[in-house]
């Protein structure tokens, strides 16, 4: 059981780094069908691009000592978080793939919309408005877990949230635009970026 603790933190870090390979896999080598022209782009949304940027760069750049656990002292908090990161970086990654396959073509770093959008309400969009998004504050967790100090964790959600906000905003003021009601009726039944919560 000691050597399992202790082991932990290093088979933390691991996944977590597997799992942000392929995190950008997802985005830079998935095969790109071609693009239809713009309809409308929201270029305001490149400000909480920015921010979310910064959230990472938090958790990246202020480590606590490598391969040790998040809390000291605490054992079962320590292997707690472990697991959580772990999870959270799996999962993320599995939601972040079908997300970008549900979406396709119309899939953007900024907030638009293309000719012959449509509104996607399938597979990890019946959960939230914004799977992606969920998806990058899974990596942020884990990554905070793996390797940041704790306090810099906590920077890091708040300046990710504002940044988040900011998205949400622009693309769904797109969305209401295109689609109306049938957004209406779907923002309502389906929270933004976390079950239950927000």
């Amino acid at each position: 059981m000691r050597l399992t603790f202790e082991l932990l933190p290093t088979l933390v870090f691991v996944v977590v780094m597997i799992c942000w390979f392929v995190f950008a896999g997802v985005f830079l080598l998935r095969k790109k069908p071609p693009s239809p022209p713009d309809r409308k782009r929201e270029p305001g949304s490149l400000f909480g691009v920015a921010l979310q940027g910064m959230s990472y760069g938090l958790v990246w750049g202020l480590r606590r000592a490598t391969f040790t656990p998040i809390v000291f002292g605490s054992e079962p908090i320590s292997i707690l978080a472990g697991w959580l990161a772990i999870c959270a970086a799996v999962g993320s990654v599995w939601l972040i793939t079908m997300a970008v396959k549900t979406l396709g073509k119309e899939w953007s770093l900024t907030a638009r919309l293309v000719e012959g959008h449509k509104l996607a309400t399938s597979g990890p969009y019946a959960f939230v408005r914004h799977p992606i998004y969920t998806g990058m504050l899974g990596m942020l967790v884990a990554t905070g877990l793996a390797i940041s100090h704790w306090a810099a964790l906590l920077a890091a959600l708040v300046i990710f949230f504002i940044g988040t906000t900011i998205r949400v905003r622009s693309e769904e003021k797109l969305l209401r635009e295109a689609f109306g009601e049938q957004f209406e009726n779907y923002a309502r039944s389906v929270r933004a970026i976390v079950p239950g919560l927000y």
